[in-house]
């Protein structure tokens, strides 16, 4: 357990104000970790070394901050400079590929899923900053090895994740009927039905949303037994399971309150801080802003996992932010000394309580941070990085699965159904249209 820890573990149990003070480490604290670590690190960064990262934009303040604090330490103790600018989810994956095809204008991009994969050629072979990490932290989730691995070789590091879960109005819960969240689909969706009876509606994105929509809607596919492709890669999106899914989403949507066929990843935290929302699927963001700006609703706030479908087992898909260096990059030895120095204890547990939950871990002794049992409202989000899935399901996550993730595939085969713009066996002919090109 790291100092970190051990100092400030009777902080973290006062609440909101002292939480924040914990995680706002002073910067001479973390410039003496930097300095010491950049001494003895294996990376020894190139003279004259500067690099242009890209990360996605924040959506709790304080994690951001302690993101910058970092980047400052590295910089001051490594004398290499870093260039951040910040892109919304959707807008990074674009900007990725075209800096991969013209080989010049970032070094680094922090993105989302499985981008990594979408660009295996252009990637630096991390393979040694990995093997460090686990090692020293207590080894990786089964799905860091997924995300951050092309066959043998580490192509990206899985910095963290964050969980699509499913966020709720207690008051609103128990006026429906219900003393605890359903753990089953059929008990969710009576439960969104009563909550449109009582004009205390749910809504999950079906727009092009990438970590909302993409989440609830691969877990809707998944825990009714759909799948896009089969072991072999083969695509199987075509089945009686697949249609069940998209009936049972077309129910949901209906009790849903208007407007969620054109959300994007911001659109459900509005509405639910704004009191017009009262069940949802997203990161832990909606409570963090809540217990900043309406604090009688993050008082009246809980998280659940996604309920269980025929299925009979969690199939939950979550968002992964994996950190990838091109290998044009005229500086690779600071770039993995900076992926390194992002996920060493002194620095990364301060990070994650500044995040409050917002971002998880995909090494395992970061469990101990007691950020996640400070709140037990924090603890569902602790475990996600073990409990996702990939964006390619029964198959290999490759370029393959990586292009269907990031063009929407599964979201527009069922907002295709439940807006009336396909009937069920057009919704799946599309999809399986498309998917077929990927996979052929």
């Amino acid at each position: 357990m790291s100092k970190f820890i051990q100092d400030r573990r009777s902080l973290l149990k006062g609440g909101a104000a002292t939480i924040a003070a914990a995680a706002a480490t002073s910067a001479d604290q973390l410039f003496n970790f930097a300095q010491a670590w950049a001494q003895t690190t294996q990376w020894k960064p190139e003279a004259g070394a500067k690099i242009s990262l890209l990360r996605w934009k924040r959506f709790v303040e304080a994690e951001d901050q302690a993101f910058m604090a970092m980047i400052a330490a590295f910089t001051k103790a490594t004398g290499v400079a870093v260039e951040v600018t910040n892109e919304s989810y959707e807008d990074v994956q674009p900007k990725a590929s075209v800096v991969a095809n013209t080989g010049q204008g970032l070094d680094m991009v922090w993105g989302l899923y499985s981008l990594p994969h979408l660009l295996p050629t252009k990637c630096l072979d991390v393979t040694d900053v990995a093997t460090y990490l686990g090692g020293k932290y207590g080894g990786w989730a089964p799905s860091a090895d997924a995300y951050g691995k092309a066959g043998n070789k580490w192509i990206g590091i899985p910095v963290a994740a964050t969980g699509g879960l499913v966020n709720y109005r207690i008051s609103a819960m128990e006026k429906a009927g219900f003393k605890e969240f359903p753990k089953d689909t059929a008990g969710f969706l009576e439960l969104c039905k009563a909550l449109n009876k009582n004009g205390t509606p749910a809504g999950m994105a079906l727009g092009h949303a990438s970590g909302d929509a993409n989440t609830w809607l691969h877990w809707a596919l998944w825990t009714h037994g759909g799948n896009l492709v089969d072991e072999n890669d083969k695509v199987v999106i075509n089945s009686p399971e697949t249609a069940k899914a998209l009936e049972y989403v077309k129910a949901l949507y209906d009790t849903f309150i208007p407007g969620t066929a054109s959300w994007n990843d911001s659109s459900n935290n509005k509405a639910f801080v704004a009191g017009q929302l009262y069940c949802t699927v997203n990161g832990i963001s909606v409570y963090v802003t809540a217990s900043r700006e309406a604090k009688a609703i993050a008082e009246d706030m809980n998280h659940a996992y996604m309920p269980i479908g025929p299925v009979g087992k969690p199939t939950e898909l979550h968002l992964p932010f994996t950190m990838l260096t091109f290998n044009f990059t005229k500086f690779p030895q600071a770039c993995k000394a900076l992926t390194a120095f992002m996920l060493e204890a002194d620095q990364f547990n301060p990070w994650v309580t500044g995040a409050q939950g917002y971002l998880s871990h995909f090494l395992g002794a970061y469990d101990n941070n007691p950020i996640w049992t400070s709140d037990p409202k924090r603890t569902p989000y602790r475990d996600v990085a073990k409990r996702t899935l990939t964006p390619a399901g029964k198959g290999k996550l490759g370029e393959n699965a990586a292009a269907a993730i990031a063009d929407f595939l599964v979201v527009d085969m069922f907002a295709n159904y439940c807006t009336g713009r396909e009937d069920v066996k057009g919704a799946i002919a599309f999809a399986e249209r498309q998917a077929k090109r990927l996979y052929r």
